[in-house]
């Protein structure tokens, strides 16, 4: 079985060679890029890469600015590394697209278990065919969302968001249980989290997104409404 690709972005050397180490370990094959201008001829010259890790502080061309150019192109999963753990920081990274936000220092075991996290999503994503609910259809082989026959531009993690509500029609979910459910393990994060993404989910749903109702003190139902 073809080994599945990883590239690491990261000016530092031996953080390279300590994530590259515990991935390989784990059965992946990892490209390495020590700017953000050699990850991205790395990224256009291999098509089969399936996931980065991006470092945030780099020379010649930061992580925001690498994860900008790839979301023009691609919904290729992509976890951000930074010194830096502010709110204001992992919020612009979600607001870009980014799948998931690590601050350093990290456990590599963590990040290894985040990256097989996603990538378990991404295959399982490919198993089933596609949900729909009140004009909603989510085509999770595809992995497009269309309203009313329009599609729908949704980033990777509000995609899975989305996918969970539609499946867990009339229940009423805690941020708790999304978090397990759509970070799939114990999230560092917080509830916040959840909100700016159901926020960002509604505004691009339209009418839609009424039909994700906020439940007060304990978080969200998914509902499709009559008329």
């Amino acid at each position: 079985m073809e080994q599945i690709k990883i590239l690491v972005v990261d000016d530092e050397s031996r953080m390279r060679k300590l994530v590259r180490d515990f991935l390989e370990r784990a059965g992946f094959q990892v490209l390495e890029a020590g700017d953000g201008m050699e990850a991205l001829d790395l990224f256009y010259e291999d098509q089969g890469i399936s996931l980065i890790i991006l470092d945030v502080m780099m020379p010649k061309m930061d992580g925001w600015q690498v994860c900008r150019e790839i979301r023009q192109s691609s919904k290729v999963p992509i976890i951000m590394l930074t010194a830096r753990s502010e709110e204001r920081d992992e919020l612009q990274g979600f607001d870009l697209g980014v799948d998931e936000y690590i601050s350093k220092p990290f456990s590599p075991k963590i990040l290894v278990a985040r990256v097989e996290a996603i990538l378990r999503r991404t295959c399982s994503a490919a198993e089933e065919d596609a949900l729909e609910a009140g004009g909603i259809r989510v085509d999770k082989t595809a992995h497009i969302v269309t309203i009313d026959g329009e599609n729908v531009d949704l980033s990777y993690k509000e995609f899975e968001l989305l996918t969970y509500f539609v499946e867990n029609q009339g229940i009423a979910l805690s941020r708790e249980k999304i978090l397990n459910n759509v970070w799939n393990y114990d999230y560092f994060g917080d509830a916040r989290t959840i909100d700016t993404h159901v926020k960002k989910l509604r505004s691009k749903m339209g009418k839609k997104g009424d039909y994700i109702k906020t439940i007060w003190g304990m978080g969200y139902k998914f509902e499709v409404s009559e008329g």
